[in-house]
């Protein structure tokens, strides 16, 4: 069953979860004799699968908007102005999140300070991401337009998840590369003003969060190709129970 739960209420312990990047974006939740009102339940009770699918399709769109938008400052309010400063200040916990996409938009002026843009192997790699990133900006905006028109979540937010999982790893690949030695580096000390170690540790987060890539493809197969589904060996089977290779 899917439901909503106040997070204030005794009874509910969060732990954050630093991460290798240095920063805590993520937690353990404990949960201890916590209350749920029967008026917080989403959706029907034992069919929590449904908004759960739904939940997860909206998440991987996210990427393809503009997040956390109030609005905009400085056009005259007391609550619009209140709620770009709530807004401002939510977004610091996200602030990692352009280096964990591998920050492809600064492949450029990075091998440009490098001096090797005219390297023929890495300008050949700079137009394979290029244009990679290109068409999923485009599918990307696809998937806006039928938001707009609304229609269901598509296969578009799984393919998108999916092909910016590959950008991020390019993108990655890259300014490792275009580092050299350099990129083993940390902190301040690091290359692009001490962006370059954030992007290389926090890239691998790019291919698990909201759905690993093997769950994308999967997704992809099932519900756009037709394609059958494989063996399930967990329905209906307490976690416990659950057949593996050593049972």
């Amino acid at each position: 069953t899917y439901f909503a739960i106040d997070m204030h209420q005794p009874g509910v312990e969060v732990r954050p979860l630093m991460q290798m990047n240095r920063y805590a974006s993520f937690n353990e939740v404990f949960l201890s004799e916590a209350r749920v009102p029967v008026n917080d339940v989403v959706g029907n009770v034992g069919e929590g699968w449904r908004p759960t699918l739904t939940t997860l399709a909206s998440e991987r769109f996210l990427p393809s908007v503009k997040q956390y938008s109030a609005g905009g400052r400085g056009l005259g309010g007391r609550c619009r102005e209140e709620a770009a400063v709530e807004t401002a200040e939510y977004a610091k916990t996200y602030v990692w999140y352009p280096q964990r996409a591998g920050r492809a938009d600064l492949i450029v002026p990075h091998a440009q300070a490098r001096g090797v843009v005219a390297d023929p192997v890495i300008r050949q790699r700079i137009a394979a991401l290029y244009s990679l990133d290109k068409a999923a900006k485009w599918t990307a905006a696809r998937a806006r337009d039928a938001k707009s028109a609304g229609k269901p979540a598509g296969p578009e937010g799984s393919i998108g998840k999916l092909v910016g999982s590959e950008i991020s790893r390019r993108a990655a690949a890259l300014h490792a590369t275009l580092a050299g030695a350099n990129g083993l580096l940390s902190g301040p000390e690091s290359g692009l003003d001490g962006l370059l170690a954030e992007i290389l540790v926090s890239q691998p987060g790019q291919s698990i969060a909201g759905g690993t890539d093997e769950i994308q493809r999967n997704i992809i197969g099932e519900k756009s190709l037709g394609l059958p589904r494989e063996p399930a060996v967990d329905i209906d089977v307490p976690f416990r129970d659950v057949r593996t290779n050593a049972r």
